[in-house]
């Protein structure tokens, strides 16, 4: 699969760089073998998202200097761990998905259905 294919079929777009995203901290979701987690997902975050993720393990919230991380507030965008995702949409807590910007790697483990139902210009559920 071309590595710079988006779930679309289409050139990937970047997700952002304010933060700066992506497994290789580049922009894009790009991703290869060594990023066993899936950074591929670019989704828009949410407080309720960045609440169920550090109730899980995982704050994304709080600044990490020592990592040069500044912690995401709602509205940013960021490159998600597609089972993260999944995982998110299950508790009815997935953040909006920017379908441009997500890699086609994400559809080894999230329906484009789901990805579709999530999409930034998918009616409000």
């Amino acid at each position: 699969m071309d590595p710079s294919l988006n779930v679309l079929g289409t050139e990937l777009q970047a997700c952002s760089t304010d933060p700066m995203t992506g497994f290789y901290r580049n922009g894009c979701c790009d991703t290869s073998s060594e990023d066993r987690g899936s950074h591929t997902v670019c989704v828009i975050v949410t407080a309720e998202f960045l609440a169920m993720s550090k109730y899980l393990g995982n704050d994304l919230s709080t600044p990490r200097p020592e990592f040069r991380f500044e912690g995401l507030k709602p509205g940013d965008r960021w490159c998600l761990c597609a089972a993260r995702f999944l995982q998110a949409a299950h508790e009815f807590a997935a953040p909006r998905v920017v379908l441009e910007s997500t890699h086609a790697r994400a559809l080894d483990i999230v329906p484009m259905e789901l990805l579709r139902a999530h999409a930034l210009d998918a009616p409000e559920t």
